[in-house]
C-alpha cells in the first residue's frame, strides 16, 4: 500500500503498510473522514513523521490521541495549532519547562519547532472524531504506533523517551533500556499534576543533559 509519509520512515515500515491490519485501518479512516468530521486534517495525520524524519530522531514523546476539537489537532502529540488556546495538559508542560528552565511560556502551543529538533510527538492513534475521544482507538493504530516504537528502540541508540502517565509508561515498556534513556513521570493533565504526579519532573533539563553527555545538540524547549 502506497502510504504518504516521510521517504525515511517509508522505508523502515513498508512492510507493515503491506499487512491485513493496516489495511483495514486505512479503510477505516477513508470512510470516518468521509462520513463525519474527524482530526486531525487528512494531509497532517502523519505530520509526526513529516517533520521528524527517522534518521533525525532523538527524543520520543508519547501522546494518546490528538484532540478531538476543531482548529486544535496538527498531527503532533500535545500540540495545536497556532492561534489555538492551550489545552490543560499542554499549559502544565510549558509551565513546568518555565519552573525547570526558565523559559517564559510562549504565544503559541505550535509544537512544530520540537518536531524539527528531533522530537517524535507519537500520539498512539492518530485520528479521532470530532468531539469523541477515543473514538478511532482499536482500529490498529495502536498496533502500528508500537511498531514504530520497536523499529527506533531496534535500529536506533540513546534515544530519549519521555513517558508521561501510565499510558504512555505502558506504551513504552519494551523500549531496550540497555541502548536508550527512559524518563517517566505522572501524565501533564490536571488530573494527575494536580496529585504532585507531574511538577518538579524536570524532564526538560534532564533530556537536554542526555543530549549533551553524548555529544548531541540540545533541544530549545
Amino acid at each position: 500500500m502506497q502510504v504518504d509519509i516521510h521517504p525515511s520512515w517509508s522505508k523502515v515500515l513498508a512492510s507493515e503498510f503491506e499487512k491485513p491490519y493496516f489495511e483495514k485501518l486505512i479503510a477505516f479512516v477513508k470512510e470516518e473522514y468521509s462520513k463525519h468530521k474527524c482530526f486531525p486534517k487528512g494531509s497532517q495525520i502523519f505530520a509526526a513523521f513529516d517533520r521528524c524524519p527517522f534518521d533525525n530522531v532523538k527524543v520520543v514523546i508519547i501522546g494518546q490521541d490528538p484532540y478531538h476539537g476543531t482548529g486544535q489537532a496538527n498531527g503532533l502529540c500535545f500540540s495545536v495549532n497556532d492561534g489555538i488556546a492551550f489545552p490543560p495538559s499542554l499549559i502544565n508542560i510549558f509551565k513546568e519547562i518555565e519552573t525547570d528552565l526558565g523559559i517564559p511560556i510562549p504565544k503559541s502551543g505550535n509544537l512544530e519547532r520540537w518536531a524539527d529538533q528531533g522530537i517524535l510527538l507519537l500520539n498512539a492513534t492518530l485520528t479521532v472524531r470530532e468531539s469523541q475521544a477515543g473514538s478511532h482507538q482499536n482500529q490498529g493504530w495502536e498496533t502500528f504506533t508500537d511498531v514504530v516504537i520497536q523499529k527506533i528502540s531496534e535500529e536506533k541508540e540513546k534515544v530519549v523517551f519521555l513517558l508521561w502517565g501510565g499510558f504512555a509508561k505502558k506504551k513504552g515498556a519494551k523500549i531496550d533500556r540497555s541502548k536508550h534513556f527512559v524518563l517517566e513521570t505522572g501524565h501533564p493533565s490536571p488530573l494527575s499534576a494536580n496529585r504532585g504526579l507531574w511538577f518538579g519532573n524536570k524532564h526538560f533539563s534532564k533530556c537536554n543533559q542526555l543530549l549533551k553527555a553524548n555529544n548531541r545538540t540540545e533541544i530549545v524547549w
